[in-house]
């Protein structure tokens, strides 16, 4: 066959194939979103209180409005959600699902580290946005260099034990407490890094670290080292604790009458369960996050959370999780399609109002958030970093527990 006719050829496939485009974008009725969670297995706690209501709420909203503003179109969204257990490997093989047999538009994160870790790999390489909200590492800056899909949130490990250690180091200025610091912390990624950035920082500052040992995922009894770091005496209790371990570990000071003047607690700190279960024994608990307790947004969100999913949103996570859907919803207007290279861009450059407020990305790092919180009053108030609009001073000591 001769170059005219083949050029012949190829330009009758293109002018068959351009209205076949044309009418499958105009024949599109929704926007597939998918997601594969934790719904069982040790990281179900965190993900049935953060990341599916959030979803949910979000998805359900769009859709009120009468879905995303995809360029003259409103498209309502329809969800693809499967169950990881709790297992990378198994949370890998459904994010390639919702990919490649479902053939899902855009793909919701995980919950965890470990997770987020996993499967950011295989999103990058389907070049799929990555809103990692409920994973911190201190390989941020380097993973986001390989794979500029990929977005942080919840800071570093090393931003949160700074942030940890400038609310103790204020105290301590004044006269509220003193030096000893007794660390414990949960031996996955989580915990291991986060405990290695709060030596450096406690020995930068010139904390003493009287305890410091970790504990394995599941673990359920803390008797033992509670009994141990109460003999010491120590004025700081930091804890990187998963929900679970937060709440067990909580309990079981409580019986054993450990009451240090600071009791530091990580993730499941912020969850109105604690509050709910502790009551007024909360009061003055620390832990990571936090939020703007006067602001009329957060208000409004918690509002609309307890009212449709039917209890509260946690302080740190959940509010950013629904955060980082509101960017992605503004970026995908913006991009006036559901190119995802585009949406991408127009994350790492934009400006978006959220319930946060208005928020930004630096090198794909969510800017401005609260690392450090404090259960005051019957509200997690951000304590960190204390430039924040909204910040609380933190109360020290914290009170006896109540029987």
């Amino acid at each position: 066959m001769n170059r005219r006719k083949i050029l012949g050829v190829v330009g009758v496939i293109a002018a068959l194939a351009l209205p076949t485009v044309a009418w499958a974008q105009s024949e599109r009725t929704s926007i597939r979103i998918g997601y594969a969670v934790s719904k069982s297995g040790t990281n179900a706690g965190g993900t049935a209180a953060s990341t599916i209501p959030n979803y949910k709420l979000w998805v359900h909203e769009v859709n009120e409005r009468g879905g995303i503003k995809v360029g003259d179109r409103r498209l309502p969204v329809e969800v693809v959600e499967y169950d990881d257990r709790s297992n990378s490997e198994e949370a890998v093989r459904a994010v390639e699902r919702l990919i490649v047999q479902d053939k899902v538009d855009l793909v919701l994160p995980p919950w965890g580290t470990s997770m987020n870790l996993a499967v950011a790999p295989i999103l990058h390489k389907n070049g799929f946005p990555h809103l990692a909200v409920a994973a911190v590492t201190d390989r941020a800056g380097e993973l986001t260099k390989r794979w500029p899909n990929l977005f942080f949130y919840e800071g570093t490990s090393t931003s949160i034990a700074a942030n940890a250690f400038d609310v103790f180091d204020r105290m301590r200025k004044s006269g509220a407490i003193g030096s000893k610091v007794a660390m414990i912390g949960i031996s996955d990624s989580f915990g291991i890094e986060l405990a290695t950035a709060a030596r450096k920082v406690a020995a930068k500052l010139g904390f003493e670290l009287v305890y410091d040992k970790s504990y394995p995922v599941g673990a359920q009894d803390f008797t033992l080292m509670l009994s141990e770091i109460k003999a010491l005496k120590p004025d700081v209790f930091l804890a990187f604790s998963y929900p679970p371990d937060t709440l067990t570990m909580t309990e079981q000071a409580k019986v054993e009458g450990f009451n240090p003047p600071v009791y530091f607690t990580s993730i499941g700190t912020a969850f109105p369960l604690f509050l709910d279960r502790y009551g007024a024994n909360a009061e003055g608990v620390m832990g990571v996050g936090g939020v703007d307790g006067k602001s009329e947004l957060i208000k409004d969100y918690i509002a609309r959370h307890k009212k449709f999913i039917g209890f509260e949103p946690d302080r740190f996570t959940s509010p950013l999780t629904y955060a980082s859907l509101e960017i992605l919803e503004q970026a995908i207007e913006r991009s006036g399609s559901l190119d995802r290279a585009k949406i991408i861009s127009q994350m790492q450059s934009g400006n978006f109002k959220t319930i946060l407020g208005d928020v930004h990305f630096k090198d794909n790092m969510l800017q401005n958030v609260f690392q450090a919180g404090q259960w005051q009053d019957g509200e997690f108030y951000g304590v960190a970093p204390g430039d924040l609009p909204g910040a609380h001073k933190p109360n020290v000591p914290k009170s006896a527990w109540k029987n």
